[in-house]
């Protein structure tokens, strides 16, 4: 979460920013104009923004027969040519900072500072596997009974399918493009429904940046089901990557065994945040803001149960009170704004149904408590004190600006509050026992953990959870290697 002021954007200069998109299918190096297309709006204001292409299966098929026939072509390229491709894209998206944040934030409604802050996050990405795609190896040794050498080889895995979601549109694109490219793997993305301008505008920097035809394809579509179920059934598809809610990650893990794809899934999360009596609470507010306002509460990694020990919870709560209820709201082009709109309606009537179920329950609302009162998809930052671990948002990700605090008293009472959930993808911890956090650490369920930090994800470090938060991670030295096959090749000596 950042609150640096933005020079007001005029009216003019979206709609050049809106125009500068191509919206059509993304199919063997070429735009195409799609039989039907569908509206792309902004949540900050309900209206319509432009129509893209709304591809059919059989447009779709065409991009998987674009991946599928620049695939071996693509896996003899040199890896230091992948290398400068990512590179060159890199470069070019941080001198396109401005445009490509206008275009994420009128499609998605993010702040204007946090979305140049995300294609700075996504370009790092593409730099971080440009750096990777040279250092592909393999390994050489003597089998333990002589006789024979063991070599071990890494090799792309195939065409992939890539499903992005619509609350990080660059970053959970490059993310997946990034080390597609670098292990020299082809790939059809769809971007969600309704952030595709920011995917399409990354297509387009990518051809700027010398990417051959055929190796990315980008299929937007409103029929995700119907288009995308042919092209995972495809046994040339050979890897599925996807970021999203957990059922629909379990409808992809059920197609994907079908011909026992790769697979990759970044699913949802109920992030525990735990601060404990000795933190220090400035540490720990700081942190809670972070943890929970970034992109507006709309993130997996958002803190969705602040779990607070009882002596230090009525401080804990005034301070963070005082923090979100000083936060700006409105459109995010507008300067100073931090808290946006939700993506859409349905998101607003979401996080209203979860704050009234936790205020009957019992819950007092210290800040907010209600939708806006103003057009566009707006609901007020919000703390909720004295929330019941029953209540419905203790077992659903809120995905809105909504801070939920549970009191507990003892650690392993937190702990167990904490791991009492299906999901395991972060939990943060705040304690200035260096033993105690460790300890707590350790024993929570949870692919990362955030210790005295209210954010982790960084491209050289691994991201991915355990449980129902998904299958693989994402980043770090381990995230090229969910798009390589190892290949063992015994030799006679």
């Amino acid at each position: 979460m950042t609150t640096t002021d933005t020079p007001q954007v005029t009216r003019e200069q979206e709609r050049e920013a809106i125009a500068s998109v191509p919206t059509g299918l993304f199919i063997a190096g070429e735009w195409r104009t799609a039989r039907a297309t569908m509206p792309v709006d902004d949540p900050s204001t309900g209206e319509h923004l432009v129509e893209v292409a709304d591809a059919d299966p059989d447009e779709a098929a065409a991009a998987l027969d674009a991946a599928v026939a620049a695939q071996a072509e693509w896996a003899q390229v040199a890896p230091r040519e992948r290398s400068e491709i990512l590179t060159r894209a890199r470069d070019l998206m941080l001198a396109d900072v401005d445009r490509l944040a206008l275009i994420m934030t009128l499609e998605m409604g993010k702040p204007l500072a946090e979305a140049k802050g995300e294609v700075a996050y996504a370009a790092e990405f593409f730099r971080w596997f440009a750096e990777e795609a040279v250092r592909i190896d393999g390994g050489f040794m003597t089998a333990p009974a002589g006789g024979s050498r063991f070599l071990v080889a890494k090799q792309p895995v195939g065409p992939c399918i890539l499903i992005t979601p619509w609350n990080f549109p660059m970053a959970m694109g490059t993310r997946k493009i990034g080390p597609a490219i670098a292990a020299g793997c082809t790939s059809v993305i769809k971007p969600a429904a309704e952030t595709p301008l920011s995917t399409l505008a990354l297509a387009d920097i990518l051809v700027q940046a010398g990417l051959p035809a055929g190796v990315v394809n980008v299929v937007t579509t409103s029929k995700s089901d119907d288009v995308m179920r042919p092209m995972i059934l495809d046994p040339r598809s050979r890897k599925i990557s996807f970021t999203g809610s957990t059922p629909v990650g379990k409808h992809l893990l059920e197609l994907a065994a079908k011909t026992v794809m790769r697979t990759s899934m970044e699913l949802g999360g109920n992030a525990p945040f735990l601060v404990f009596d000795d933190a220090d609470l400035d540490v720990a507010v700081e942190g809670a803001m972070a943890a929970k306002m970034r992109n507006i509460g709309q993130a997996c990694t958002a803190a969705n149960r602040i779990l607070v020990q009882r002596p230090v919870a009525e401080e804990f709560a005034r301070r963070l009170g005082e923090r979100m209820g000083a936060l700006p709201m409105g459109r995010g082009v507008e300067d100073g704004v931090v808290v946006g709109p939700l993506v859409n309606q349905k998101a607003v009537d979401k996080v209203d149904e979860l704050v009234r179920d936790a205020l009957d329950r019992g819950a007092t609302a210290q800040l907010g408590g209600a939708p806006a009162d103003r057009d566009g998809y707006f609901y007020p930052a919000t703390v909720l004190t004295g929330v019941p671990a029953e209540a419905e948002m203790g077992s659903s990700e809120i995905f809105g600006p909504v801070a939920a605090i549970t009191e507990f008293d003892t650690e392993e009472e937190a702990i167990a509050l904490a791991n009492d959930t299906p999901f395991g993808l972060i939990s943060y911890v705040f304690t200035q026992g260096l033993d105690r956090g460790l300890r707590v650490s350790e024993a929570l369920e949870a692919g990362m953990v955030g210790l005295n930090q209210g954010v982790v994800s960084n491209p050289a470090a691994p991201f991915g959870g355990i449980k129902e938060s998904g299958v693989g991670r994402e980043g770090g030295f381990t995230g090229i290697d969910e798009f390589l096959e190892t290949k063992y090749i015994g030799v006679r000596v």
